[in-house]
């Protein structure tokens, strides 16, 4: 009788397709598989994968666990349909009504003098001045009485939101005004959720800790709803295994602890790859990586060291990109830490378009699953997957190991049409394309190298993303990188992230005070942080000792206006100066340093999975196809990856397809098929 399988299971939720990772723990067997997105209701795109997963055995598995990450965060805060934003109730200091809405001097246009700054999530009249105060260091200077609580939530009652926050002065140091009007609240309104500013952000800065909770806030009653949704559909499935979340920081969480932290889950989506990418990278011992994720609708990009992502610790919810960069004072402020990455409307659904000027033009609109590029047979409109159908570097019949159809008559037809219109021929049109994706792509490389300081040569290229593997060697040559690594499964492998991420949770508390603290006291900021921690991680699954904690403090010279994050506990100025020494050049030993927060991040590994099984017979080749090269066709060797042995060896041009990616090896490169992923270097 066979025996019975036991999955772990990662899904990733993107705007094209949803993507599912498993492993089996009983066998070792690796599971991928796509099905197309549903992103007015995600969570049935979840729902159909899993029934498919579900479908492959002949015994129904078990779940061990279920991670998914999720752009429903992102989604909502941008406008989408069936997405509405909820009536949110603001409570502040009496006075301070309009800081959410006054904000910071950031302009997101200088030179446009209609800009309008982003709409605010709580109109005017729904934001409730409070008589209470608190000064700096915590102490009461009016105090909240019953009579002016009870008049707060008359007012709550009579606008009838489905959401609250509450965010009062210098609550960071004291929050026990806080705390005292968000009892009562909860007790005049048990079915409304309640956010309070010093429990999810307890930091300085009124403007920026507002704007947190009242983001929060916002997405409390969606994405609760949305996994209240996908844990009763998951009960239909008859699965009880625990559901996680990735959060923005590159760690899963419990989903009942995300539907109150909604905030921490809005660059979810993008987190997963990077942090599949990191633990690539640390398996395969490269130091420095560069990851670089193409899906359909987008390109991201970010930098590993030491196998670790890069983390910031704010962002700009719903705030526009230039090039790669968010643009200051676009978008909602939102104090969490998050998985630093550059990113572009950059996709294989990227529409192609000629502007009123007569150029050609690529983005950002995509065309998404639905109707998807115009070999997909439901558009007319040329895009970049429809490019390198007509370049040849994508199989000319059909997609996903031959189970999607394509039709690349389609693809010649709606680039043919571009072509026609700027008095080129198709093949070229198609090459300029991709050309210009190429070079949108390449600036995005640049901002998470150069722009920081970092030489792109001294890294590898971990390329993945249905998209990414096809783009790979031109990126490599834009910034002289020497070596692409393409992991097994590229198309999914942001789902690997989710297998490999461990529970996490990421506390701050305030310090605002000069760093003649000892060592002792110093490490003792902390203590309370890593008991609350331990408790969060356990209470979501976490075994005893299976903790890393990882601290770090924000520390600025005194009088400055914004911080440095500085690792470890010793002498705090001393750290504090080498760090500013290592950023900028020069440090200032004579000038006190002020200690502004202190951070710990707490992980803890969920169990290790089992080493995959290779079933690789020999490095055949399947075909041969014409590719466009240089203004004429050539004839390149197409690989089945599935049949590539360890150290195949193979020359540019050359196709390796897989079932949900393709990888294009070009002149002047060379691949060896290594054990989980295959290598490319300069030939």
């Amino acid at each position: 009788m066979e025996q019975r399988a036991s999955l772990r299971v990662g899904i990733d939720v993107g705007g094209t397709f949803t993507d599912v990772a498993a492993v089996n723990i009983v066998s070792g067997e690796r599971i991928a598989l796509k099905v197309t997105s549903t992103p007015q209701a995600p969570e049935l795109g979840v729902i159909s994968a899993l029934q498919s997963l579900i479908a492959m055995f002949p015994v129904p598995p078990r779940f061990e666990h279920i991670a998914h990450s999720t752009t429903i965060a992102t989604n909502a805060l941008l406008g989408q349909i069936h997405l509405e934003l909820p009536r949110v109730v603001f409570l502040t200091t009496a006075g301070f009504r309009d800081v959410i809405e006054i904000g910071r001097q950031n302009r997101s246009e200088v030179y446009n003098l209609f800009v309008t700054r982003p709409k605010p999530l709580v109109a005017r009249e729904d934001r409730i001045g409070v008589r209470e105060r608190m000064d700096y260091r915590g102490n009461v200077l009016v105090a909240l009485e019953k009579e002016e609580i009870d008049r707060a939530v008359a007012e709550v009652r009579a606008r009838k939101p489905a959401s609250i926050a509450v965010g009062f002065l210098h609550s960071y140091v004291n929050g026990d005004h806080e705390r005292k009007i968000g009892a009562a609240l909860a007790r005049a309104f048990p079915e409304i959720p309640v956010t309070l500013s010093c429990e999810i952000d307890p930091e300085y800065r009124e403007y920026e800790r507002f704007s947190t909770a009242v983001v929060n806030a916002a997405l409390t009653p969606i994405v609760r709803g949305y996994i209240e949704r996908l844990a009763a559909a998951l009960k239909d499935l008859r699965i009880d295994a625990p559901l996680y979340v990735m959060q923005s920081n590159g760690g899963l969480a419990d989903a009942q602890r995300i539907a109150a932290i909604p905030a921490a889950i809005i660059e979810s989506g993008p987190a997963s790859g990077a942090i599949a990418a990191a633990d690539l990278a640390l398996g395969a011992g490269i130091d420095r990586a560069i990851s670089f994720d193409m899906g359909g609708t987008s390109a991201k990009a970010g930098t590993i060291a030491g196998g670790a992502v890069q983390i910031a610790s704010e962002f700009e919810a719903a705030g526009s990109t230039h090039s790669g960069r968010g643009v200051k004072g676009s978008g909602y402020p939102v104090r969490f830490p998050f998985v630093d990455l550059a990113e572009i409307s950059a996709g294989g659904g990227t529409i192609a378009f000629v502007d009123e000027a007569g150029a050609l033009r690529v983005g950002p609109l995509s065309a998404g699953a639905d109707p998807g590029p115009a070999c997909y047979g439901k558009s007319e409109r040329a895009t970049v997957t429809d490019a390198n159908v007509v370049l040849g570097r994508l199989n000319q019949v059909a997609l996903a190991g031959g189970t999607f159809p394509i039709d690349a008559r389609r693809s010649h037809a709606a680039i043919g049409e571009l072509a026609r219109r700027i008095g080129l021929s198709t093949e070229e049109t198609a090459a300029g394309i991709v050309r210009i994706v190429d070079s949108q792509m390449a600036r995005v490389l640049h901002i998470v190298t150069t722009e920081r300081g970092l030489d792109p040569r001294d890294f590898s290229l971990i390329a993945f993303g249905g998209n990414g593997p096809l783009h790979a060697c031109a990126l490599a040559e834009e910034l002289g990188i020497g070596r692409i690594v393409i992991p097994g499964g590229p198309g999914v492998f942001s789902a690997h992230g989710l297998l490999a991420a461990p529970l996490q949770t990421s506390l701050v508390r305030s310090v605002l005070r000069t760093a003649d603290l000892t060592q002792a006291q110093l490490a003792g900021l902390f203590d309370d942080l890593e008991t609350q921690a331990r408790s969060a991680l356990r209470a979501q699954g976490a075994a005893n000792g299976a903790f890393s904690m990882r601290r770090t403090f924000d520390a600025r010279y005194q009088g400055q206006s914004f911080e440095l994050e500085v690792e470890g506990t010793g002498n705090a100025a001393r750290a504090f100066h080498d760090e500013h020494r290592r950023r900028y050049g020069y440090c200032v030993e004579d000038e006190p340093v002020e200690l502004v927060s202190a951070r710990l991040t707490a992980t803890a590994a969920l169990a290790p999975l089992p080493a995959a099984q290779r079933s690789a017979t020999n490095g055949s080749v399947a075909a041969s196809r014409n590719v466009w090269l240089e203004g004429r066709y050539a004839p390149a060797s197409v690989h089945d990856r599935a049949n590539l042995s360890v150290g195949f060896m193979l020359t540019g041009p050359a196709l390796i397809e897989e079932a949900d990616s393709c990888t294009y090896v070009a002149p002047g490169w060379k691949a060896h098929a290594g054990d989980s992923a295959i290598v490319l270097e300069r030939a």
